[in-house]
């Protein structure tokens, strides 16, 4: 998987999903330096955030919220950290199975 930094839509909807959660503070100072992969399995698509731990596992989703693609469908979107309280994967996917034009701005 190819690593980059997030893009500005990606960006706003993560402040938004982590505004009032606890630890928001620091993982929203993170955010200007997280670098992250985009997933693909299937229709489903989402970021999973680098980190420098070997054998990182999934822990518990802290945030989800929806929005509505260009298209008028239903885009459910949650975050996940690790086991260790890290910034571990934004999934999103759309009620229809289709492919996900564009993040709206928050």
């Amino acid at each position: 998987m190819t690593e980059r930094s997030l893009k500005l839509p990606e960006l706003g909807l993560l402040v938004f999903m982590l505004r009032g959660k606890p630890g928001a503070e620091r993982l929203l100072a993170l955010l200007h330096t997280v670098v992250v992969a985009e997933l693909k399995a299937g229709e489903i698509g989402g970021l999973r955030f680098a980190g420098n731990q070997p054998g990182r596992r999934l822990g518990e989703r802290i945030a989800n919220t929806q929005f509505l693609d260009e298209d008028g469908v239903l885009v459910f979107a949650s975050l996940y950290l690790d086991e260790e309280g890290e910034l571990y994967e934004l999934d999103y996917w759309k009620v229809d199975d289709s492919p996900i034009h564009r993040i709206p701005a928050f």
